[in-house]
């Protein structure tokens, strides 16, 4: 087998003054002479200022997986027909050619780039394939496609031209407020022709983007905030002939390819950790951890992929009724979940492990291993204990208790009290736990609290108090949101505060999407100052939102933060340095 590591290290190493040029990679079609490739494809990729390799069709998944781990972009070019089969359907006496050396190949090749957030711009074929791997559908011929019940605004238009391909033969317009609009910055495009099947149906992870005048689908993208761009003519063909008109679809893509290099390059210094996961939950249904498990939002393809390093994985514990027997039961049930966890770290050693410091979480990332943290949400868990903190610190290694969930409890008042139930602050016994946390070196968690809990809290606490799951009541007013005054009062006791993709913390209208998330955590900074915010995703307890809906969509976030010029200083406090100097400091006090 071609050795993809050898080839792309020995072009690294080879080239050292240009390691700033984005490398994207260009599907090679196969034909009589073996993998060929039309010129226009890399000289236009070229003149963008990007460093084109071509990938051969191919079925082995691991050469795949390598040469993906090492480009910065995907360009899907064009060619034959799909087979059918692999839509569910029988071939249509229209079909043409098929090319079985590449089909396979690409529909996995796009499905392994979707799940790495890479860059992709797909031109003709390249767009059908885009929306057959996303779950869309094609018209294996124009001829037999269902036209709109109302009239098209002109007829029937040819699709296949016999002029030059560089040559325009008919116009797109593109959708208002689409990234193709924003890129191309024209409603109408003056394009080539060369296909007799197209895009059907989207599908969930695209939207059109552009029709021609009798309504074929000629462009799609990212309908979820991300670097996806088809579009069904040959831009590459005007490109190769001088004709500029073209060239900023390739240069939009060096552009994304680059950013999405930056930020690789950035996650491999800068250590990215995820305050709150509610995963353990699921711990109980087999799930696997080390595959890419789609019962879960975080496992460790999934780190890898979004470049995330280490995740607070708490033991969350529904608040019932206040008996002995329910709070016995509570504490069992903190106690089993984290054990699974310990369970599933100690079966995994050479890519997972255990952290109970911040120096802990380094080394781990020094080792190329992903950490694992344990937390507790909800206080329930200690019924009226006071000596369950140590035992949950000493045994488990918490790092933090939340001090209460949805319903009061003994220890605290809820920003969601049950019906019946008042507005309430810290219980008499809640202030002893407070101070049994400052003596354990256990951070005192008020994500979850009332208002008058947190105000409560940070009056009893002697260290710094977090909130690992919260976002701004400024831009959504939900009960669990934190209010301006909230967030100065936590940046002047030197705490911090995680901004969280669960979609109802973002907006109280409408779909949450990762611009949403962007909105809070820039509120957050400028109320609070960048030294206390940071990331707690609340993935596997409903977060996830259209461009952050999984771990492996974190590496998103940063490409975005980026290109808001933040610094790579201002992103290491981001990703846990803020969160790992109060822990720091919470673990190393004395009385």
């Amino acid at each position: 087998m071609f050795n993809w590591k050898s080839h792309f290290d020995t072009l690294h190493a080879s080239y050292p003054g240009t390691s700033h040029v984005p490398v994207i990679a260009i599907t090679g079609n196969f034909g009589d002479k073996g993998c060929e490739l039309a010129e226009g494809y890399f000289e236009s990729l070229l003149r963008a200022g990007a460093a084109p390799v071509v990938i051969p069709p191919t079925e082995d998944a691991d050469a795949l997986v390598s040469v993906l781990d090492r480009v910065d972009g995907l360009l899907l070019s064009g060619g034959a027909d799909l087979n059918p089969l692999y839509l569910g359907e029988e071939p249509s006496p229209a079909l043409h050619g098929i090319n079985p050396r590449r089909d396979l190949c690409e529909l996995l090749l796009i499905r392994l780039a979707y799940n790495r957030q890479l860059p992709i711009l797909g031109i003709c074929r390249g767009v059908q394939m885009l929306a057959a791997a996303l779950d869309g559908s094609l018209w294996q011929d124009l001829g037999e496609r269902e036209l709109p019940s109302e009239s098209p605004s002109c007829p029937l238009i040819k699709h296949s031209q016999d002029l030059d391909r560089s040559v325009a033969s008919h116009t797109v317009r593109t959708e208002e407020g689409s990234l193709l609009r924003n890129i191309m910055g024209e409603e109408t495009l003056y394009v080539n022709s060369f296909h007799h099947q197209a895009v059907r149906e989207a599908g969930p992870h695209l939207r059109v983007s552009a029709l021609s005048p009798d309504g074929v689908i000629e462009a799609v993208e990212s309908s979820e905030h991300k670097s996806i761009l088809g579009v069904q003519w040959h831009p590459e063909c005007f490109c190769l002939a001088g004709d500029e008109s073209m060239m900023t679809l390739f240069r939009w893509l060096k552009d994304e390819a680059a950013n999405y290099r930056e930020a690789r390059r950035l996650h491999e210094r800068v250590l990215t950790l995820d305050s709150h996961c509610d995963t353990p939950m699921f711990f109980d249904q087999d799930i696997h951890f080390d595959q890419r498990d789609p019962r879960i939002l975080v496992d460790l393809h999934k780190m890898r992929e979004g470049g995330l390093d280490a995740s607070i994985m708490v033991a969350y514990i529904p608040q019932k009724a206040r008996t002995e027997e329910a709070l016995a039961a509570a504490t069992e049930y903190a106690d089993s979940q984290l054990r699974r966890v310990e369970q599933l770290v100690a079966s995994h050693p050479e890519a997972l492990g255990l952290a109970r410091t911040p120096e802990d979480l380094y080394r781990l990332k020094t080792e190329g291993r992903r950490a694992i943290m344990l937390g507790i949400e909800n206080g329930y868990a200690l019924g009226r204990d006071l000596s369950l903190v140590r035992r949950f610190k000493e045994e488990h290694g918490i790092v933090y208790i939340t001090l209460c969930h949805n319903g009061n409890n003994d220890i605290c008042g809820s920003a969601r009290p049950r019906e019946g139930e008042e507005l309430e602050g810290v219980s008499a016994f809640g202030a002893e736990v407070i101070r049994e946390m400052n003596r354990r070196g256990v951070m005192v968690d008020l994500s979850h609290g009332s208002e008058r809990s947190f105000y409560d809290a940070m009056d009893i606490s002697s260290t710094p108090i977090v909130c690992s799951h919260s976002s701004s009541k400024a831009l959504c007013p939900h009960p669990r949101n934190l209010t301006d005054e909230q967030l100065r009062a936590l940046a002047k006791c030197g705490g911090v505060a995680q901004v969280t993709f669960y979609h109802g913390f973002l907006r109280e209208n409408g779909q949450a999407t990762i611009l949403d998330a962007l909105a809070h955590l820039h509120h957050m900074i400028d109320v609070a100052g960048i030294e206390h915010v940071g990331i707690g995703t609340d993935f596997d307890g409903d977060g996830g939102v259209p461009g952050l809906a999984s771990a492996s969509e974190l590496i998103n976030f940063t490409r975005r933060l980026l290109r808001q010029r933040y610094s790579e200083e201002d992103l290491r406090l981001i990703w846990g340095g803020n969160f790992l100097r109060v822990m720091k400091e919470v673990q190393a006090f004395k009385e």
